[in-house]
């Protein structure tokens, strides 16, 4: 028998409980706490700044595949899209999309269009607003850079996962003074993003976007039960080390079983 495959099992039913607890908890409006995130706050006031000033929001959800390593992190970045699409619609804001990979692009455009869609604005949607750029890394970060100089974008929005162009994309944001956002859960360029950008999303705070800009009940339940279920990673570690520095293997074998 695997080790581990019972007591794997157990915490998995255990967050489906808790999960599911949570998600009716939040369906009956008691929603629960989500801490301010201040990245995710600021693009409202970064399509602001773009509606006052008659010019673009550029957005890049990520510049990897959505079948790679990095998946969730474009996810997250295509989520938060949908979001950015709405108000653009809204306020009748100028929208461009960068992509590098050939199998997000037609997940961007269908975001886009149904973005636009839900606010009843559809022809509004233009071919141009989501570019397929390039697969080739640096190639896709100088198409960035042309677009963000030559329509001299007010605020840009970078959420996914990011490679050693990040700090090329930042400081381009930075030059044409832009509004600059940008998330990554990649954690050798976080600090690129945060040395050269106004707001920074750091980590799994990308992976709660979703849910902390919707404001939908089962995401934001789903939400609290996995955090829950990360305190209890901890709870077991800190405990399982514990236990084992004095000489106690209890931990260790309940966890093989």
């Amino acid at each position: 028998m695997v080790a581990g495959k019972q007591t794997t099992f157990l915490f998995f039913v255990l967050f489906l409980a808790t999960a599911a607890y949570y998600m009716s908890r939040a369906k009956t409006g008691k929603v629960p706490y989500v801490r301010t995130i201040h990245g995710l706050e600021a693009i409202e006031e970064a399509i602001g700044r773009a509606t006052e000033l008659g010019k673009p929001v550029f957005y890049v959800p990520g510049r990897t595949e959505i079948n790679t390593a990095g998946a969730a992190q474009n996810i997250a970045g295509l989520e938060i899209l949908g979001h950015v699409a709405k108000m653009t619609a809204r306020y009748d804001t100028d929208l461009r999309v960068g992509i590098a990979a050939a199998n997000v692009y037609p997940v961007a455009e269908a975001i886009v269009q149904q973005s636009y869609l839900e606010e009843g604005k559809p022809d509004r949607v233009k071919p141009e607003m989501v570019q397929f750029l390039s697969a080739e890394q640096f190639a896709f970060a100088a198409a960035c850079l042309s677009i963000m100089n030559t329509e001299k974008v007010a605020s840009v929005v970078f959420v996914g996962e990011f490679q050693a162009e990040s700090m090329m994309l930042a400081e381009g944001a930075a030059q044409v003074g832009a509004v600059t956002i940008a998330g990554t859960a990649r954690t050798a360029q976080i600090p690129f993003f945060v040395a050269a950008c106004d707001y920074v999303l750091i980590g799994e705070e990308i992976f709660a976007g979703g849910a902390y800009l919707s404001r939908d009940p089962v995401k934001l339940g789903n939400l609290a039960a996995q955090d829950w279920g990360k305190l209890a990673a901890m709870v077991i570690i800190i405990t399982g080390s514990l236990m084992a520095t004095l000489g106690n293997t209890a931990m260790i074998d309940w966890l093989k079983m």
